[in-house]
């Protein structure tokens, strides 16, 4: 069996979504093609060598409707002769593509794999595959009842763990000011490549808010309290999600280069990362965002590791309280979670978040010094993905 490798893994700068943002007017497969030539560029690999590239994106339609990664590294100008296939395990569709990648490097099917995303929320927003449609069949809807949004599965959790608006909005303070000191300490300089668009080169998030505090974030209304899902669901007696406690939707794409130990020593490669285990698993759909619980002990039994080996955690903070009832279960430190702040700073496109949080888990060890680090990411249906790395 073969033993992948991560090779380098680097992302875009977070485009805010709204008018004005870095990546509004930049259509997706470019945004990822100037991702991929980052890539094969900075590690000097032949691309005609790859043996795919996977690619993960959640909303498949529109702009991103034609195999984006394929679209993408044709227009890269990179060789016709190399594959893609797009993925979709909702926010860790490309979390999931790093680990299809890794399985197919162990199998002995290829050398190197491309695992990417991308996600263009200005041009397709979330929910455009679904408009005026009911992806949830009879059967479904006869075990579960009508499908609720993740907005109130975090309502859920909040009621659940007992999370105050007050703990939520700490937290997501917290998680743009940490972000805003890797900023400033450069300590993204070496995941972000720079972005090429009509009004110049793009090369800082623009989704940190660095005057954020929890009292601004107080002042926020609830966002998915009416009087329908009060009847419904008694036991929120405060609802408490609001645009700040949540993920801030974005544009973006990053990509992970896996290369097999055989193929690194002779192209004299330098490994960054290897991976120990990985994971992935359902729980109630109905709760939606509570998997990544269950997901990362069996993640560190698998291992053969206890919470205290691990050196940080990126939990992705679809909202508030899915990292802090992460925490509370699985007692982390919390020095060690979300160290670089999370999506709730860093923004959340979608199909391009979980090799995000792959490139900045590996970027903090790194700078840091750590050797294993751990990322889980929530998925729509109750679904989610688990992964250890070790720096080498």
């Amino acid at each position: 069996m073969q033993t992948p490798l991560i090779i380098d893994a680097i992302r875009s700068p977070a485009g805010r979504i709204k008018a004005g943002g870095a990546f509004t007017e930049l259509h997706p497969t470019e945004l990822l093609g100037q991702v991929l030539q980052h890539l094969i560029q900075r590690n000097g690999i032949d691309p005609g060598e790859v043996g795919d590239v996977i690619t993960g994106c959640v909303s498949q339609v529109g702009e991103q409707s034609a195999t984006p990664g394929r679209v993408a590294w044709l227009g890269a100008g990179f060789p016709e002769h190399v594959p893609s296939t797009t993925i979709d395990r909702k926010c860790g569709s490309s979390q999931q593509a790093i680990a299809f990648a890794a399985q197919a490097i162990m199998a002995g099917m290829h050398d190197i794999v491309i695992a990417c995303g991308v996600e263009s929320m200005s041009q397709v927003p979330m929910g455009s595959a679904r408009i005026d449609r009911n992806p949830f069949g009879p059967s479904y809807a006869a075990r579960y009842g009508a499908q609720i949004s993740q907005g109130v599965a975090a309502e859920r959790m909040a009621a659940k763990w007992n999370l105050s608006r007050e703990d939520l909005d700490r937290y997501s303070a917290q998680s743009h000011q940490r972000a805003a000191a890797a900023a400033d300490s450069e300590q993204f300089a070496r995941e972000i490549v720079g972005i090429r668009t009509a009004a110049g080169l793009i090369e800082r998030d623009e989704s940190i808010r660095v005057d954020t505090t929890a009292e601004k974030l107080g002042q926020l209304r609830a966002s998915f309290a009416d009087e329908m899902l009060r009847e419904r669901f008694p036991e929120i007696t405060d609802w408490r999600i609001t645009a700040g406690n949540s993920s801030q939707m974005t544009d973006g794409a990053s990509a992970v280069l896996l290369v097999s130990e055989r193929l690194a020593t002779r192209l004299n490669l330098k490994p960054r990362a290897r991976f120990v285990a990985f994971d992935v698993r359902g729980d109630d759909p109905m709760m939606m965002l509570t998997a990544p619980i269950a997901s990362s002990r069996a993640v560190l039994r698998k291992a053969g590791l206890h919470v205290s080996d691990i050196d940080a955690f990126e939990v992705n903070e679809a909202f508030a309280p899915v990292p802090l009832a992460w925490l509370n279960e699985l007692g982390a430190d919390p020095q060690r979670l979300n160290p670089s702040g999370g999506a709730i700073a860093l923004g959340h496109p979608l199909g391009a978040s979980g090799a995000r949080l792959t490139t900045t888990l590996l970027n903090w060890l790194e700078v840091n010094g750590g050797r294993y680090g751990l990322q889980t990411m929530c998925e729509a249906g109750g679904m989610a993905n688990s992964m250890i790395i070790e720096r080498i």
